[in-house]
């Protein structure tokens, strides 16, 4: 009856790559599915004090869509610093100026909010069209 709890350990971890593809996909509840997958919550050694997650590659980024009037009404801000230097943009204007931007701010805002978010980022390949370096790590692992 003496049965030991079982620690992850980093050398545990085993990364695999996901191909996501965006093509009218709605960006809220894909965002959230790969900030799942960046975190690694459905692997059976999850441990929220070690980055357990995965690669993931997105593709077709330029073909997202929103529901409702979001595009119209979602405000992204951002201050310099300096003295007059707040800016608001909607999200229709960032995402002609940087989609991949859109995208990364929203899996970002869905990750947890401490040490591990920006090694997690690093693992989230974004790209507009359908055209990736990654063809030899994905070997068959798409996720729809």
């Amino acid at each position: 009856m003496n049965q030991k709890t079982y620690i992850t350990k980093a050398s545990d971890i085993k990364r695999d790559w996901h191909l996501v593809d965006l093509a009218q996909q709605v960006l809220g509840r894909e965002a959230s599915r790969i900030a799942q997958l960046l975190i690694g919550k459905e692997k059976p050694y999850f441990t929220p004090n070690l980055d357990c997650g995965d690669y993931v590659i997105v593709i077709n980024a330029g073909k997202i869509r929103v529901t409702g009037k979001k595009m119209k009404q979602k405000l992204y801000s951002h201050h310099s610093g300096y003295p007059g230097g707040f800016r608001q943009f909607t999200l229709e204007e960032m995402m002609k100026r940087d989609t991949k931007r859109v995208i990364e701010l929203a899996v970002r805002n869905m990750l947890p909010k401490n040490k591990l978010r920006d090694q997690r980022m690093k693992r989230l390949k974004i790209f507009i069209d359908n055209k990736h370096p990654y063809d030899q790590q994905v070997q068959g692992n798409t996720s729809q």
